[in-house]
């Protein structure tokens, strides 16, 4: 994946696959606490969502020609120089536990759709160009873009597929 159509339509098909699997599961599945270190779905899609954010805020950095705007608690918590990451995913994981099925699945898929359009908007020179932006430390932006299929595809959507294949 090293150029911007192929990695945008990887991501619009992975929302796709994460929309078909979502909207197959009854509200028993999603918030049943059987998934990755007992998160429920619901929990594992609050983590990607919360990730994700940070993602949006270089994108739109990007468009923008600014410097990335994170979210608070990624100011208190900075994912780029966390020694320990479980660490961070159990904060996140108890900042976003009590918010409802409804508003964590409107909250991710309204940040992907976000993250797709920001993707699309930046021309693919600057995505591909490791000097371009200088907050990404001499990486190329695309990387977010990457980083993003892969944490929502390998990371955690064919672990859920091989566990839901074995109930």
């Amino acid at each position: 994946m090293t150029n911007k159509p192929e990695i945008l339509a990887l991501l619009r098909d992975e929302f796709d696959r994460w929309e078909a699997l979502l909207n197959n599961l009854t509200p028993e599945q999603i918030t049943a606490p059987n998934f990755v270190s007992s998160w429920s779905i619901k929990d594992v899609l609050a983590h990607l969502m919360a990730w994700q954010l940070r993602s949006i805020a270089r994108l739109e950095a990007a468009v923008l020609d600014n410097e990335p705007e994170f979210p608070s608690w990624s100011l208190e918590l900075d994912p780029d120089f966390v020694d320990n990451p479980d660490q961070l995913n159990a904060w996140l994981f108890r900042f976003y536990r009590d918010d409802s099925w409804t508003s964590i699945h409107q909250g991710w898929k309204a940040g992907f759709q976000r993250f797709l359009e920001l993707g699309q908007a930046i021309p693919e020179n600057d995505l591909l160009d490791p000097k371009r932006f200088h907050w990404m430390n001499g990486q190329p932006l695309i990387l977010v873009l990457q980083s993003s299929y892969d944490h929502h595809h390998a990371e955690h959507l064919e672990p859920l597929l091989a566990l839901l294949r074995q109930s």
